[in-house]
């Protein structure tokens, strides 16, 4: 082989290695991501809901996974005794798990001697509890009832 020949080849040989890496490449950014999109949290609206709040959430979740929907409020700019807390979960069999976005409300129970009222500023927590005692993909917000 000439030089000019094995330089042709090894361009070609290198191009073709190239265009296969990039068609590999698009069908994996073409491909649904499901396991990229799972597991994920977004707080949409927190509101007061007597005797405790509730709060709208969007989520998403793999296949087959064993976890529940957890939501912890907390009334900011309080004083020690005053602090007022409320919890609130969705089962495992209540929870749609399909890679897909979905919307629930959590209905937060508050604690013994905790209360909330119009116009209280909360942050609420959101996460997924599994099985194990893992807490994965928290968010949180603070909102005004």
């Amino acid at each position: 082989m000439t030089s000019t020949k094995a330089t042709r080849f090894g361009r070609r040989l290198a191009g073709t290695a190239a265009a296969t890496l990039l068609l590999g490449a698009g069908a994996l950014a073409a491909a649904p991501s499901a396991a990229a999109k799972a597991n994920l949290l977004t707080i949409n609206k927190v509101t007061l809901h007597q005797p405790g709040l509730q709060a709208k959430v969007t989520y998403s979740c793999d296949e087959g996974i064993n976890h529940q929907l957890v939501a912890n409020a907390t009334k900011l700019n309080t004083t020690g005794h005053e602090e007022s807390i409320a919890a609130g979960t969705i089962k495992k069999a209540h929870l749609v798990c399909d890679y897909a976005d979905h919307t629930a409300q959590i209905t937060l129970r508050p604690a013994v001697g905790s209360h909330f009222a119009k116009g209280d500023k909360v942050k609420l927590s959101v996460f997924y509890f599994d099985e194990d005692g893992f807490s994965y993909a928290n968010t949180e917000t603070v909102a005004v009832l």
